[in-house]
C-alpha cells in the first residue's frame, strides 16, 4: 500500500508536469522503474500519456501496476484478518473495488486522469488514517510499519533516481531548475521545503531535504529511523541471533546514510543510491527469511 500511494502521487505529479512540456515530455525514466516491459516495448509508448497511465495503473499484465499492488495487499490482508481491524480490511477491500470501476478506467484511458488519480490518492490517505486510528499498537502494527517504512525508503530512492536520470545527473546545469518542485510534490514535501529554505529552489537543498531531513516523513533518514524504531519492538519475541543480524543490517544502512554528505556530488549519488537500495532489499530479504520463513 505504501508503494501504491506513492506511485499514484508520482503519476499525478508527472501527468500535470507533462501538460507544461507537451513537445519534449517523456515517461522513459518512470517506465524504467515501474514497468516490467523490455525497453524496446516501453519506448513505443513513452510519449503517450494515456497509454503509460493505463499500463502503470490498471494493466494487470504489468506486475508493478497499481492494481496489482492493491490486489496483492488485499490478498495479504485476507490471510491475516485476525491481526488487523475490521475497518482496515473494509477500507482496503473498498480500494480494491474502486480501482476496478469502469469510470476509473475510462478517465485514465480517454478522459480526465487527474480526477481518477485524485480519487485514488484520497482513498489511499483514508487507508493510512484508518490504520493509524484503529490498529492496536501490538505486533501486527509493528510488522505493518516495518513494511511501510522499508518500502517508503526504497520509493524515495526510486523517485530521486528518476529525477536525476531526467537531468542526466548533471546537478550543476540544473542547480536551480524549477522542475525540482515536481520531485517534492511526489513526496509530499514541497511546503515543508519552502518553509525551511525561504522559497529558494536549489538542487543541493532539495537533495539534502529528501535524504536527511528527519522532520520530513518521506526523507530517507526519517524512514530508516522509523524502521529501526518498529523493529526494536520485536526484540522480546525474536531469537537473539536473528534479531542481532537484522539490527546490524539496519544500523549499518542508517549510519551509511546519516554520515554521508552527497547533496552536490553527482558521481557519488549515482553510486550511493543503488548501493543503499540494495542494502534495503537485503534487509527485506533477511526479514522475510527470519520472520516469515521465506527464502
Amino acid at each position: 500500500m505504501e508503494r501504491t500511494n506513492r506511485t499514484l502521487r508520482m503519476l499525478h505529479t508527472k501527468y500535470i508536469s507533462s501538460q507544461d512540456e507537451v513537445n519534449d515530455f517523456s515517461w522513459n525514466s518512470v517506465l524504467q522503474t515501474y514497468s516490467d516491459k523490455p525497453e524496446a516495448e516501453y519506448r513505443l509508448i513513452e510519449n503517450d500519456s494515456p497509454k503509460v497511465l493505463r499500463h502503470l495503473i490498471i494493466d494487470k499484465e504489468n506486475d508493478f501496476s497499481v492494481i496489482n499492488n492493491i490486489t496483492r495487499a488485499r490478498e495479504n490482508a485476507r490471510s491475516v484478518q485476525d491481526h488487523i481491524t475490521k475497518e482496515v480490511w473494509l477500507c482496503l477491500n473498498e480500494f480494491y473495488h474502486l480501482i476496478r470501476e469502469a469510470d476509473i478506467e475510462k478517465n485514465i484511458c480517454s478522459g480526465d486522469p487527474v480526477t481518477s488519480l485524485d480519487l485514488l490518492i484520497r482513498h489511499g490517505m483514508l487507508y493510512n488514517g484508518t490504520v493509524d486510528i484503529t490498529m492496536a499498537r501490538e505486533q501486527g502494527f509493528n510488522f505493518l510499519n516495518i513494511g511501510r517504512f522499508l518500502s517508503r525508503a526504497v520509493i524515495t530512492i526510486d523517485l530521486l533516481t528518476i529525477k536525476l536520470k531526467e537531468y542526466d545527473y548533471d546537478l550543476e546545469k540544473h542547480a536551480d531548475d524549477p522542475t525540482w518542485r515536481f520531485l517534492l510534490y511526489s513526496l509530499s514535501g514541497y511546503e515543508l521545503y519552502l518553509k525551511r529554505n525561504r522559497g529558494r529552489i536549489d538542487a543541493g537543498l532539495v537533495i539534502q531535504h529528501v535524504l536527511y531531513n528527519t522532520d520530513f516523513p518521506h526523507s530517507l533518514l526519517y524512514s530508516l529511523n522509523r524502521l529501526s524504531r518498529y523493529f526494536e519492538r520485536l526484540k522480546t519475541e525474536s531469537t537473539p541471533e536473528n534479531y542481532d543480524q537484522l539490527e546490524f543490517l539496519i544500523g549499518r544502512c542508517s549510519n551509511n546514510i546519516k554520515y554521508s554528505n552527497l547533496s552536490n556530488n553527482s558521481k557519488m549519488l549515482k553510486e550511493f543510491l543503488p548501493q543503499t537500495r540494495n542494502e534495503l532489499l537485503e534487509i527485506a530479504s533477511t526479514f522475510n527469511k527470519f520472520y516469515f520463513g521465506n527464502t
